[in-house]
């Protein structure tokens, strides 16, 4: 079996993928895998850090408002993806897969497309609730369409599409909550978890501070963990010490720069505040972790709103947007959701209804099943 995956731009593209290659080694130690990424994205640490081998490719989107910059921006564009194009087919002609799978980023245009057009059967996994434009163009030639929300399901016109989930990290799922609690040395007061990306988004930072300066004012009412981002981590602890705070003072609140130690926080938590990544919002569904959810407003087609409103029309978790969080806002509903143990049972309950806990068998089982009726010409 050889197996090709195309993926790029985010976590949320890449490790799916990176997911799916494992379980197929697991139960195929002969089988060949391939990734495809883009020149200069994140796949390119990732993927050799998970143990594939990886070809990239110079490729990236086109901008899409309307300015003479993006114009100019856009006719280079178009010369990458056309020189993309060739590159995909020279990688794929070199691996000769029996499948290719794309799970998302701009990369994977141009390796889908040759490799459906060169008669290879092929896979797309879409993973928010509104698919990027990638994924809704190939969708006229991938062999299956799957997607991670049902809501997705009406902006693609294939008849051919199942939903799946989306593949979760399994040092997440299996966590012992108590034992998690213990190895961060809680008291019995309630922990509120609060993260906005690797990289920490300003704005919400900015927000957080003087969150956490009101928390300093009514101390141990609850446990916070913050972690800040890479650029949030350059200004905020010291801000914070300026307005008084040091661990030793208030040792209810963590401040970091990362929770590297996700599995065992998300574990030992009572709610969580988050943007609305899809990988992110389908751990906390499958933990049953109440949330407060605050969509990046800088994201392609505000895709993340999308996704949380899937949540929050459900009853299973709070959505609110950027502009509209307030330090005060903020603190009052983290306060009120953790005073009620019955709203936070009940957002548990709905999570656990939406949770797909075997997404990775499923995309697994739909190669399998694409492969056992395959009918291609093979690239010579």
């Amino acid at each position: 079996m050889r197996v090709m995956f195309a993926c790029g731009g985010t976590g949320g593209h890449i490790n799916p993928a990176i997911a799916v290659a494992k379980f197929i080694k697991e139960r195929h130690p002969e089988a060949e895998i391939c990734f495809v990424g883009a020149s200069g994205g994140m796949e390119a640490r990732l993927v050799p850090e998970a143990g594939y081998k990886i070809k990239t490719i110079d490729i990236e989107g086109f901008q899409r408002k309307a300015s003479f910059g993006a114009a100019r921006r856009n006719v280079r564009v178009l010369y990458k993806t056309l020189n993309a194009l060739k590159a995909a087919d020279g990688i794929i002609r070199d691996f000769s897969p029996d499948i290719v799978i794309g799970t998302g980023g701009f990369v994977s245009f141009p390796v889908i497309y040759r490799a459906s057009r060169s008669g290879i059967p092929t896979l797309i996994h879409e993973a928010n609730a509104f698919p990027g434009l990638t994924s809704r163009v190939l969708s006229k030639y991938a062999s299956r369409v799957l997607v991670n929300f049902a809501e997705s399901r009406r902006f693609f016109k294939n008849t051919d599409i199942k939903v799946v989930g989306m593949p979760i990290r399994e040092d997440i799922l299996f966590k012992d909550r108590e034992q998690a609690r213990r190895e961060l040395k809680l008291t019995d007061k309630p922990l509120f978890v609060s993260f906005f990306g690797s990289l920490g988004a300003r704005d919400m930072n900015n927000i957080m501070l003087e969150f956490i300066k009101t928390e300093m004012k009514d101390p141990g009412r609850f446990h916070h963990i913050h972690a800040t981002g890479r650029f949030g981590f350059e200004w905020m602890p010291e801000k914070l010490r300026e307005n008084g705070y040091s661990p030793e003072k208030f040792p209810f609140i963590g401040i970091r720069e990362y929770i590297s130690d996700m599995p065992r926080v998300l574990a030992a938590a009572d709610l969580v505040m988050c943007r609305a990544g899809a990988s992110t919002l389908c751990e906390i569904s499958a933990l049953g972790k109440p949330a407060i959810i605050i969509p990046s407003p800088n994201v392609t087609a505000n895709h993340q709103e999308i996704n949380a409103n899937v949540l929050k029309n459900a009853g299973a978790a709070e959505v609110l947007l950027e502009k509209d969080a307030t330090p005060d806002k903020l603190y009052n509903l983290v306060a009120k959701l953790l005073e009620s143990p019955e709203r936070r049972a009940a957002m548990s309950e709905k999570l656990g209804g939406m949770a797909i806990l075997d997404a990775t068998a499923r995309i697994y089982n739909e190669i399998i099943s694409i492969l056992k009726n395959r009918n291609h010409t093979r690239i010579q």
